[in-house]
């Protein structure tokens, strides 16, 4: 995203400082044509004075904003009429426009005034009864080069808000790149006290299975025949099987490969995870039913979602340790599905609802504190969420919700 806005800043950059340059490059020929154009105006003009008054005295009241000062030279260098009248009847100091004489052609060409002032000096013929005359006609340029004047700002200008904005581009790409650095450095400080805090959570779990195996073994060893060993030998085992149950709910917590997805029959993963419940829910006098409609399908990995109620289950029966019922209902909501496991156990409390999903949170004496923690994240990487309601003495609801498979007529 970097890399498009900068391209981006640059081509805008760079068409705007073309712009800018082809538009004052261009402002000084728009400039003599003005001139050029002005000049042939005031030639028109005094053509037509000469036309009606031969004399020429018309010509002393003939004055524009625009121009210096201009004469008439005939062919040979004397100057017929000139603005100046203590120049009239004199020579021609400099060369004579012979080409204008002789060819009616005309010119024009900048040049520099006595006084230092940038002027336009333009040669044209005016017809007088019997001769030709060459018109020597000086502009003021400063009207004209307005123009360039202000392209020239107009570029400058440009050239300062292009530079003020790369400058401010680029101290705020700085701003944000050290913001980054210091929310990375600040998560990878949380991530490191929270693998510490894991990890003395993990140890601490571990310890407890592991002092058992090793009770067990001593006394194995020390009495290789008594007849408590196959009693011991099967506590071994049994807190061998936690430690495994332990390193699995961890494997799959922290998993980050992408799982496979596919059309999931909602009925079918329930009723499964209903009848894996069973043996633990007939320990406990638990009764299990399962409600859902036929045909209600999502998108998701069957295993993934299977693990997902077999944990919310479990948690369900072991709240009800002196009988009790567990449903597990699917609906239909709109484009979602919500899936929910309710039992009338013991419940939750509200000092411990905030951190049920907290990875080794929990209320168990032997609890890994993984399976909330495990069902959160397998929801979430569905783009689903879970959400838990529980009542102290009168039991817990578990809800998850998810997008509902549809096919291409917007059916289940």
């Amino acid at each position: 995203m970097r890399k498009i806005l900068l391209l981006v800043g640059v081509l805008l950059s760079a068409a705007l400082t073309w712009f800018a340059i082809s538009n004052y490059l261009s402002a000084r020929p728009i400039a003599e044509e003005n001139l050029r154009g002005l000049a042939l105006s005031l030639t028109a003009a005094i053509g037509n004075i000469t036309l009606h008054d031969p004399s020429l005295r018309s010509l002393s009241t003939f004055q524009t904003h625009d121009m210096a000062y201009f004469a008439l030279v005939d062919r040979k260098g004397l100057y017929r009429f000139h603005t100046n009248p203590d120049l009239t009847g004199k020579h021609l100091q400099g060369a004579l426009p012979l080409a204008t004489l002789r060819d009616g052609a005309t010119s024009g060409v900048r040049i520099t005034l006595r006084t230092g002032e940038n002027a336009f000096e333009f040669h044209a013929p005016v017809y007088l009864p019997g001769e030709t005359v060459a018109l020597r006609l000086t502009l003021h340029t400063y009207r004209a080069d307005a123009v360039v004047r202000r392209a020239r700002l107009n570029m400058m200008v440009l050239f300062a808000l292009l530079a003020a904005g790369w400058t401010l581009a680029l101290a705020l790409y700085r701003f944000t790149r050290r913001e980054e650095k210091t929310k990375l450095a600040m998560a990878r400080r949380e991530n490191l006290a929270q693998l510490g805090e894991m990890g003395a959570m993990l140890a601490h779990e571990i310890r407890n299975p592991l002092a058992g195996i090793k009770g067990y073994a001593q006394i194995i060893e020390k009495k290789p025949q008594d007849p408590r060993n196959s009693r011991f030998a099967g506590r071994i085992v049994v807190e061998t099987q936690r430690l495994e149950t332990l390193v699995s709910d961890l494997l799959d917590y922290a998993r980050r490969d992408p799982e496979s997805t596919a059309t999931v029959d909602l009925g079918e993963v329930i009723c499964h995870a209903a009848e894996l419940l069973q043996p633990d829910a007939e320990k406990l006098h638990v009764k299990v039913t399962c409600e859902c409609p036929e045909g209600l399908q999502i998108t998701g990995n069957r295993d993934r979602l299977g693990q997902v109620l077999l944990n919310l289950g479990k948690n369900a029966i072991q709240a009800m340790p002196d009988s009790g019922l567990l449903r597990m209902t699917a609906e239909a909501s709109g484009k979602q599905v919500i899936i929910k496991t309710i039992d009338n156990g013991c419940g939750i409390s509200q000092e411990d609802m905030p951190g049920i999903f907290e990875p080794f949170f929990t209320t168990k004496a032997k609890g890994s504190g993984l399976g909330l923690a495990l069902c959160k994240k397998i929801v979430e990487e569905h783009g689903g969420i879970i959400e838990v309601q529980s009542v102290v003495g009168a039991g817990t609801s578990v809800s998850v919700t998810l997008s509902r498979h549809l096919d291409p007529q917007g059916r289940s």
